[in-house]
């Protein structure tokens, strides 16, 4: 059987759009994977954050919704614990936010690439409004322990609806998996990346 000389070149033009293709979507899962390898420090210093601020926030909203909100210097004192977690609430979001910035910012055209992407960001959004809405109980209820220490028929046994709130959020709250960790399992198996290449 002979092949013409442009089918030969249709043939050619075919297999070179296969090799290319899959080269092409080799690439952009070495460019997200070193992207992805570029923030794991933040990510892991995001989670560690956050453990701790949570793990203190539990320990002090049970206080709270178990004695009360306290009198006097209790009550400024949490005030000011309130506005603390709040902060560390947006630091976390915060770094969260520069490893969803690093991975949106790419151009990816393939589709494997493109979903591990786009699950990890979902990931990290569903985590920053979890993040967000506790940043808003807490900011909301350091006002509300200054205004009672201005109430004389404050008995002290009560609380800001937010911190009953804020507690049973965190009571339902499961630390988050290792996201960055495994989006990059996924792409180090499915195209076989090593190290030296990230």
């Amino acid at each position: 059987m002979r092949i013409s000389t442009s089918g030969f070149c249709l043939l050619l033009a075919a297999a070179a759009c296969v090799t290319g293709c899959g080269k092409q979507e080799r690439n952009e899962a070495v460019q997200l994977a070193k992207a992805l390898n570029a923030k794991k420090a933040d990510y892991a210093s995001s989670n560690a954050i956050e453990k701790d601020f949570v793990s203190s926030a539990r320990a002090w909203c049970a206080g709270i919704t178990t004695n009360g909100a306290g009198k006097g210097a209790e009550l400024d004192q949490n005030a000011s614990v309130a506005t603390q977690i709040a902060k560390s609430a947006v630091a976390v979001s915060a770094q969260l936010s520069q490893v969803r910035q690093a991975v949106e910012d790419l151009t990816l055209q393939e589709e494997y690439p493109r979903e591990v992407r786009n699950t990890l960001i979902t990931q990290l959004t569903q985590r920053q409004r979890l993040l967000q809405d506790m940043r808003a109980l807490l900011e909301q209820s350091a006002p509300q322990f200054l205004e009672y220490h201005k109430l004389k028929t404050y008995a002290g046994d009560t609380y800001p609806d937010g911190i009953g709130k804020l507690n049973t959020m965190l009571g339902a709250y499961k630390e988050p998996q290792d996201a960055i960790a495994a989006a990059l399992g996924a792409l180090k198996t499915k195209y076989s990346l090593n190290d030296s290449e990230l």
